[in-house]
């Protein structure tokens, strides 16, 4: 009687399948020109800043017999920062309050206007509310220069200028933050919730604070930070409405340093060209830091409304 013994057969060895030319294609696919545009793009952004952080260790001299990109034999910027926050009995840091405070007043003025009105005309309807928003998207496109004269004269007849309000009242009306926020309102706040609130008997302005303003958080942040950014670097409004200089900004102030310098020549003027450079450094020191502890906000605020879910 003979015995069989079972024979082993070869069982296939299981590879991963490879991938399709055309995935491999897309994924080694390096576009040449876009990267050069955007090295480009990032060089035309920071060579500025990266300018004024080396200009501001210099000093007058050092800035037109050194090389502009690069430090000079005996950096100074301590002794740069601590002459320009003294330099006239520290009028820059007054300056510099007064920047905070036209900034910081009007930011949180316009975005909460900004989130009303948006969450009006996305969320009630009523007549002539497409004629209004138009106008408001008319309003986007007027230049403020060509509004400078006639809120002047406005402001002139009601006994506001050279006040603090000449400066923030202006700035409260945002009409692009306002189409901003009905463009993010729409998406942002759902119907249903706003008719479950009416049904256990709040009222609008209660479910406007208390349910709509936090869901139109990030588009809130938003707003607040564009219209911060502008009311800090805003020159033109403050020249003309205030004449005090202890109401100046921080840019009217470091350009009155500027004419300063141009008009002292070689005499004592010529050293504020050090503190004006310096000065502007310290300038973009705060709104560096608010871009840093805003900008998740920000983000997302301008990816919301732009895609529906």
């Amino acid at each position: 009687m003979t015995t069989t013994t079972p024979t082993a057969t070869a069982v296939p060895k299981t590879t991963a399948p490879e991938p399709t030319p055309r995935r491999a294609r897309r994924r080694a696919r390096r576009s040449t020109p876009l990267t050069i545009a955007m090295l480009a793009a990032l060089a035309y952004f920071l060579l500025p800043l990266f300018w004024l952080l080396i200009a501001s260790t210099k000093s007058t001299q050092d800035l037109f017999n050194s090389f502009g990109l690069w430090f000079s034999h005996a950096p100074q910027l301590l002794t740069n920062i601590r002459e320009t926050v003294t330099q006239d009995d520290g009028v820059f840091v007054h300056w510099l309050l007064n920047t905070v405070l036209y900034a910081v007043v009007s930011a949180v003025g316009a975005a909460l206007l900004a989130a009303a009105g948006g969450y009006g005309f996305a969320k009630f309807r009523f007549r002539g509310d497409r004629l209004a928003f138009n106008l408001v998207l008319g309003a986007v496109m007027v230049p403020t220069t060509a509004l400078a004269i006639p809120t002047y004269l406005l402001f002139a007849k009601a006994g506001l200028v050279n006040t603090p309000w000449a400066i923030i009242l202006p700035s409260l009306v945002n009409p692009f933050g306002l189409y901003l926020m009905r463009i993010y309102a729409a998406d942002a706040v759902p119907d249903s919730l706003l008719e479950a609130a009416r049904i256990d008997g709040a009222g609008e302005a209660r479910i406007f604070f208390r349910i709509a303003l936090r869901l139109l958080g990030p588009g809130l942040v938003t707003v607040l930070l564009f219209t911060l950014v502008a009311t800090w670097n805003n020159y033109f409004l403050p020249l003309i409405m205030l004449n005090d200089p202890d109401l100046y900004p921080i840019t009217v102030g470091l350009a009155s340093w500027a004419a300063q310098a141009q008009n002292g020549g070689a005499g004592a003027g010529s050293d504020m060209l050090a503190l004006v450079v310096t000065g502007s450094l310290l300038s973009i020191v705060p709104l560096v830091v608010a871009f840093l502890m805003l900008q998740r906000y920000w983000q997302s605020g301008l990816a919301a409304g732009g895609v529906k879910q």
